[in-house]
C-alpha cells in the first residue's frame, strides 16, 4: 500500500502527455491541410489573372478572379480566427 499511489499518478501523467502530444499533431495536420488550401486558392488566383492579362480568359473570368479572391479572404479570417481560439501566431 502506502498512502499514494504512485504508479496510478505516473500513468495519468503518461495518459495526460501522450493525449498533448495527439492534439498538438492533429493541430500540425490541420495547420498542414489550411495552408495546402491557400496554397492551391492563390495558384488559381495566379493562373486567372494570367489568363485575363493575356486575353486567354473566359467571358467570366473577372468574376472568377473576385470568387477566389472572397475565398482567399474568407480562409485566412477563418485561419486567423482559428489561430486566435488556440493561442497561436500564424507562422
Amino acid at each position: 500500500g502506502g498512502a499514494g499511489n504512485p504508479r496510478g499518478d505516473t500513468v495519468a501523467q503518461a495518459a495526460q502527455k501522450a493525449q498533448e502530444a495527439a492534439q498538438k499533431g492533429q493541430a500540425k495536420i490541420d495547420e498542414a491541410q489550411a495552408k495546402r488550401r491557400e496554397d492551391a486558392l492563390l495558384r488559381d488566383l495566379g493562373a486567372l489573372v494570367y489568363a485575363e492579362r493575356t486575353g486567354t480568359a473566359g467571358p467570366d473570368g473577372s468574376a472568377e478572379i473576385e470568387r477566389v479572391i472572397a475565398d482567399i479572404t474568407k480562409h485566412r479570417a477563418e485561419q486567423a480566427a482559428t489561430d486566435a481560439d488556440d493561442g497561436s501566431a500564424p507562422e
